[in-house]
């Protein structure tokens, strides 16, 4: 998290955790969500242990997004925070995750409008975050991947630059070359202005007996782009860029009448390929300002 002490620190222990755990599961069998669940709530654990028990990394925390390819071709993810998963399949792009931000509650509830959402200056605010809490409540979902769907994690400061139908042409442009789709994501992002550091994972499972690292395709790339000064004006929490705001407080915070609305926007994304656990993870840094 940008606005968090040691945000960095947090999101290397998260990515470690899942790496060894997969390392661990490969050789007992990772069978269901439920094993990605709980290797992302240990990854939470370790995180908080260490912001509880180190003066010079309190209050830190990461978002994590995972995706794991089973054997019988199906891809669970895990989500917590402001990190996006997208599926891109027939051409058409699928947001599988929803956004853990005070913006996405508020479009929700019919408070703004999709469109306001992006521009909002506390959309930066997120209600969930792996390491602020000894428990953390974690998103997961397996989806049934075809032959060719590509599928694309991502940063907030990719989609905070860039809309969806830039991320689908972008996609469907470059999907016979991966390597080539993340740099223009990336480039796409900096174009617009670049105010986050970017991260994309992309990669497709394609045809073949196993989902094994011969049979998934991947590329991932992720960039360093912060500049300037910007803060965010939250007066229930004070400045920073990436903040955390926890659901209770924001349940309390809002209007006691809900209606009705959808929204979605990460920082640490972690990919793991296959029966061999082969992971990509890429950490892009919290940078206190």
């Amino acid at each position: 998290m940008g606005g968090a002490q040691a945000g960095e620190v947090a999101s290397a222990l998260a990515a470690a955790t899942l790496a060894e755990g997969f390392q661990t599961g490969s050789a007992q069998g990772i069978q269901h969500e439920g094993h990605i669940v709980a290797l992302v709530q240990a990854a939470n654990q370790r995180v908080h242990d260490r912001a509880t028990n180190d003066i010079s990394a309190q209050g830190m925390g990461t978002t994590m997004t995972v995706a794991y390819v089973q054997p019988n071709g199906g891809v669970t993810i895990a989500h917590v925070g402001d990190s996006r998963a997208y599926m891109l399949r027939d051409d058409r792009l699928h947001q599988l995750t929803d956004d853990h931000s005070l913006v996405a509650e508020l479009v929700r509830r019919g408070e703004l409008t999709a469109g306001e959402a992006e521009v909002h200056p506390q959309r930066s605010v997120i209600t969930r975050a792996l390491g602020t809490d000894a428990h953390v409540e974690v998103d997961s979902f397996t989806v049934a991947a075809k032959a060719g769907d590509l599928f694309l994690l991502c940063s907030d400061g990719l989609t905070t630059m860039v809309g969806s139908e830039t991320i689908r042409r972008l996609l469907t442009e470059n999907r016979d070359d991966l390597r080539t789709a993340v740099r223009e994501l990336i480039r796409a992002a900096n174009e617009k202005g670049g105010e986050d550091n970017i991260t994309a994972v992309v990669f497709e499972v394609v045809e073949g007996d196993d989902p094994t690292e011969e049979n998934v395709l991947a590329s991932a790339a992720d960039e360093d782009t912060l500049h300037g000064e910007t803060r965010l004006p939250v007066h229930l929490l004070g400045d920073g860029d990436t903040m955390v705001f926890r659901a209770d407080e924001l349940a309390a915070a809002l209007p006691t009448e809900p209606r009705a609305g959808p929204l979605q926007t990460a920082v640490a994304a972690i990919v793991v390929l296959g029966l061999s656990a082969v992971v990509v993870a890429l950490v892009v840094w919290g940078l206190a300002r």
